[in-house]
């Protein structure tokens, strides 16, 4: 006979899941999942329309990062197109897809997981959020929102609005950096760079207090995938896959995002919508591997930016091969995010930045494209196959948080076995299992989103059927 906790909704997360815990008759953690609980049908929704239009369709997908979207969708468009995008337009896609991620790190680490790491992890949850972090720590409450604000007038100076743009489209964009756009966001990076180094010191400082955290929030040894560069620097529109092991060994090596079905496969279980996409040759479970900032960091030679070379050599002193526990997936957002702004800054001072030539235009001349960047959670997928009208027949998606599936539902059996004991329900210990899905940032539900305070409930049921102990919320 078995007890079950079950916590639904996850708190301070983009979307809605719910979390089990199944614990046997003496009050020890048997098993754990993580559910994803709605059904996404962009798949099936998109067919039937004409190609072109998928850029500004798939950007619906998300209301996070609508930018991560359009941009591997406009990737698989001009394979379709099959003619060459103008360096300049790549460039401009870059900025645009470095200051969402700017924004969407920003957003997860202070504001949804801050108040854990500035109030502690067991402080009251009436003040564990982020208006306990503005009474607080106010500069540091300010500076996450400095640092969104960046990340989303950089978008909106590129693209014309700060969600769901359009101007990123099959063959490139769809007009021009102004100069005076050019000078608006050169003129805003000192504060952003000075904001960013600000708040690495400060949580250099508090790393120390989170020791145990860091042994046992998903520390385990997978292997890691993402972009990197022709010369192994951090890569987030274009490049080829890299995927290393645990210990930092390069397991595959400039693998092609076309033939991602040659290396990846997708595995589905009842109990989730989230597929749950694996390493082949290893096969599934074993070919379980994690995306997203800490994998980048893991797979890398280098960042290729000044400042954030010096905090990535830092970072890499936590362990003797690949950073292992996922509780550093908050150090790793840090470090891209000043990589990020260093970038812009780098690309910006192009000389042909502000080229006119920023679009090839073409019908269709392949039936199958296939998109590939990094967006902030993670290695993101399109692939489409088209009729000969251009209409789309087919579409696979692979979402970023799609990746970590594995690594996710590991990490909360590992946490919930540690923390979650006995006959009694302690708040910061359900707490701690659901910091570890925060710390991977996961986007789920995407454009929905809940308005005023999301409800919560959680029972401690007992092998009889008995609820013993209850928390309500809402």
């Amino acid at each position: 006979m078995t007890q079950k906790i079950v916590i639904d909704p996850i708190t301070r997360i983009e979307g809605h899941a719910k979390i089990t815990i199944e614990m046997d008759d003496q009050g020890f953690v048997r098993d754990a999942h993580f559910h994803i609980t709605q059904f996404r049908g962009f798949e099936k929704l998109v067919e039937g329309r004409p190609f072109h239009e998928m850029p500004s369709l798939m950007a619906r997908i998300c209301g996070i990062c609508p930018v991560s979207h359009l941009v591997a969708s406009a990737r698989a468009c001009d394979m379709i197109l099959a003619v060459h995008v103008p360096e300049t337009a790549i460039n401009l896609r870059r900025i645009l897809n470095l200051a969402q991620l700017i924004q969407s790190h920003a957003l997860s680490f202070f504001y949804l997981s801050s108040p854990d790491l500035l109030l502690g992890m067991d402080a009251d949850v009436a003040k564990r959020n982020i208006f306990g972090v503005i009474q607080s720590n106010p500069q540091l409450a300010r500076d996450g929102i400095r640092l969104r604000q960046f990340g989303q007038q950089v978008i909106e100076w590129l693209a014309g609005k700060r969600i769901h743009p359009a101007w990123v489209v099959p063959g490139g964009v769809s007009a021009p950096l102004s100069a005076e756009n050019r000078e608006k966001i050169l003129a805003a990076i000192p504060e952003a760079l000075a904001t960013i180094q600000r708040t690495l010191d400060w949580y250099k400082g508090v790393l120390d207090n989170f020791r145990e955290e860091a042994r046992l929030f998903g520390n385990m040894p997978t292997m890691f995938m993402g972009l990197v560069s022709p010369d192994g620097e951090l890569e987030h529109l274009r490049g080829k896959l890299r995927i290393v092991d645990a210990v930092g060994n390069i397991v595959a090596d400039g693998l092609e995002p076309e033939h991602y079905q040659d290396y990846l496969g997708e595995a589905a279980e009842s109990w989730t919508y989230l597929k749950s996409p694996y390493y082949k040759p290893m096969g599934y479970p074993n070919g379980m591997y994690r995306v997203g900032p800490l994998a980048r960091l893991n797979i890398i030679n280098r960042c290729g930016t000044p400042y954030a070379d010096q905090e990535w050599a830092e970072f890499r002193q936590l362990e003797r091969g690949a950073v292992l526990s996922s509780f550093h997936y908050h150090y790793s957002r840090l470090i891209e995010i000043l990589y990020g702004i260093e970038r812009i800054e780098q690309i910006l001072n192009h000389p042909d930045i502000l080229s006119k030539k920023v679009r090839a235009f073409a019908g269709p001349n392949k039936l199958e494209g296939i998109g590939m960047s990094e967006a902030p959670r993670g290695t993101l997928m399109h692939h489409y196959k088209i009729d000969e009208n251009g209409l789309v027949q087919w579409v696979n998606l692979i979402i970023a948080t799609g990746h970590n599936n594995l690594a996710m539902n590991r990490s909360v059996l590992q946490v919930a076995k540690h923390y979650v004991k006995g006959e009694k329900i302690q708040e910061g210990m359900l707490n701690r299992v659901e910091a570890v899905i925060r710390t991977y940032d996961p986007c789920l539900s995407c454009s929905t989103h809940a308005a005023g305070q999301m409800p919560l409930n959680i029972e401690l049921i007992n092998s009889g059927g008995e609820v013993i102990d209850q928390v309500i919320r809402g």
